[in-house]
C-alpha cells in the first residue's frame, strides 16, 4: 500500500490544486462582477459636467482596489465610445494560479502559466441617467 500511496499522492495533490484554483477563480470572478457592475451603476450614468470617461474609469478602479492588494490578482478598467453617445466600460480581472492561496504559481516544470482573464462589459448612456444597455 505504501507504493500505491507514493504513486497516487502527487496525482491527488495536483487534482486538489486544480480544484482549489478553479473554485478561487470562480469566487473572485463573481465578486469582481458584482463590484464592477455596482461601480459602473454609481459613477457612469450621470457624470459631473466636466468629467471624462478616463476619470470615471479611475473612480471605478479605485472601487476595485482590494483586487490590487492580492499578488495573484490584477484588474484593469477601460472605456470605449460607441455610436449615438453610448459608452462601454470594460473591466478585466487577471488571475494567476496559486499554491493553495499561499503564493502565485507562475511556472510549473519550466512551463510558464499565463494568468486567466475574466472580462466584464457594461454599456451606459451618459446623457440619459439611469439607462443601461
Amino acid at each position: 500500500m505504501t507504493i500505491e500511496f507514493a504513486v497516487m499522492f502527487p496525482v491527488m495533490l495536483m487534482i486538489a490544486l486544480v480544484a482549489f484554483n478553479s473554485i478561487m477563480f470562480l469566487a473572485q470572478c463573481s465578486s469582481f462582477d458584482r463590484i464592477f457592475r455596482e461601480s459602473v451603476c454609481v459613477y457612469a450614468p450621470s457624470p459631473a459636467s466636466e468629467q471624462a470617461a478616463g476619470q470615471i474609469c479611475a473612480q471605478i478602479a479605485a472601487e476595485l482596489e482590494p483586487y490590487q492588494e492580492k499578488d495573484y490578482l490584477e484588474c484593469t478598467v477601460d472605456s470605449g465610445a460607441q455610436d449615438s453617445g453610448l459608452t462601454t466600460y470594460r473591466g478585466t480581472l487577471a488571475y494567476t494560479p496559486t499554491v493553495f492561496g499561499a503564493y502565485p504559481l507562475r511556472q510549473v516544470f519550466g512551463v510558464a502559466l499565463p494568468p486567466i482573464e475574466h472580462i466584464v462589459e457594461m454599456t451606459v448612456d451618459s446623457y440619459k441617467p439611469g439607462v443601461f444597455l
